[in-house]
């Protein structure tokens, strides 16, 4: 909400590409191309209190002990299916990086590996990367000199790869949200939700404990799973002019 925008006009189709997006992702997952919000999140900490927690009674509130063992963390990649509202081939590990996403997205591929995959997603850099630019190439089966990373083609750079990894005519693609938007990414709302059900009064004697109780989470959650009602939409130029009056 607090962007830096330096290109106002980019910003703005950015934004557009992504709500269109969302309000494409029913029809097209109908024709069998699925759209799917993700992103990583990060830090997910295993915390056991020092003493047991005294449920809310009449009269009071809950009370949690403030002292607490730090038994590790971890990182859960997210995959909201944004037409049924469904986790699709959830991954926890203990780091995010550049191999990390890439199997998270080759997981995900996995689940319907002929379909058309949407991706809408931030800018991270390892979400441009040279592994995931190949990783696309030999899926929608582009046999073309990809080039070197830092010198030449596809690979040469970020721009480049984006521009390669956002390309209408592959089948999988991806839709970035403009920097600091996570607000966009619907998987945030995900996460919010599994924060506050989950994460925020949880006990986890460890790492494996925690990361258990967050895959029965999702499993209960896809048994009832509805997609989100996304309501924000950009205003186009006409109803711009109108509300400043031309």
């Amino acid at each position: 909400m607090n962007a830096n925008i330096e290109d106002r006009e980019q910003f703005e189709r950015d934004v557009r590409e992504v709500c269109e997006t969302y309000q494409a992702a029913a029809e097209n997952e109908n024709q069998g191309i699925h759209t799917v919000s993700i992103d990583e999140k990060t830090g997910i900490q295993a915390l056991e209190r020092e003493a047991e927690t005294k449920p809310m009674i009449p009269g009071s509130v809950e009370k949690r002990e403030y002292n607490y063992e730090r038994h590790g963390t971890t990182c859960l990649f997210g995959n909201l299916n944004v037409a049924t509202g469904e986790m699709i081939a959830p991954m926890l590990h203990e780091t995010r990086k550049e191999q990390d996403f890439v199997k998270n997205i080759e997981n995900v591929i996995a689940t319907d590996p002929e379909a058309g995959w949407n991706f809408v997603l931030d800018h991270l850099n390892t979400h441009q990367s040279e592994s995931l630019v190949i990783l696309v190439a030999r899926h929608c089966g582009i046999e073309d000199d990809l080039g070197v990373k830092g010198k030449s083609g596809v690979l040469k750079s970020l721009k480049s790869r984006k521009a390669f990894l956002t390309d209408k005519s592959h089948r999988i693609r991806f839709v970035f949200t403009p920097k600091h938007c996570s607000w966009l990414n619907q998987i945030e709302c995900w996460f919010s939700g599994l924060t506050r059900r989950i994460l925020t009064r949880g006990n986890f004697r460890s790492v494996d404990e925690l990361t258990t109780k967050i895959l029965n989470y999702i499993e209960f959650y896809n048994k009832n799973a509805k997609p989100f009602k996304w309501k924000y939409q950009p205003k186009s130029d006409i109803e711009k002019n109108v509300t400043k009056g031309i």
